[in-house]
């Protein structure tokens, strides 16, 4: 059974940073596409981040437009994936959720993908 479990979620200020990390069970994990995606209170979970192998060259990364120059995805060892949120702002405040398919295409459309249970990131004024 494959296992996505998220962790480093909290509380910060606004303008602050926090790096939330997902650890996986994924076997062939270099093969996935990870992805972060969140959801507010009262909104549709929406994709914040995803990083997939492009052939012939290396692991390319996707960002929302609302993160991109302040959140950075990336793999760290052979099975988690990190996302490091910085100069955050309260519209970030969401549960934070980690998930795996086979392709970001795939992943776009959350179905049929592996998914971690959240962690909590708040941002205060």
């Amino acid at each position: 059974q494959v296992q996505l479990v998220e962790s480093g979620g909290g509380l910060v200020q606004a303008g602050g940073s926090l790096r939330v990390s997902c650890g996986t069970s994924l076997r062939t994990f270099s093969t996935y596409a990870m992805g972060w995606f969140r959801q507010a209170p009262g909104k549709e979970r929406e994709f914040v981040a995803a990083t997939s192998w492009r052939s012939g060259t290396s692991y390319v990364a996707y960002y929302a437009d609302s993160v991109k120059g302040r959140f950075s995805i990336a793999r760290h060892n052979a099975t988690s994936v990190i996302l490091q949120m910085n100069n955050l702002k309260p519209e970030d405040t969401a549960i934070y959720f980690c998930s795996a398919n086979n392709s970001p295409e795939e992943l776009s459309t959350q179905k049929g993908s592996y998914w971690g249970q959240g962690t909590q990131v708040t941002v205060s004024l």
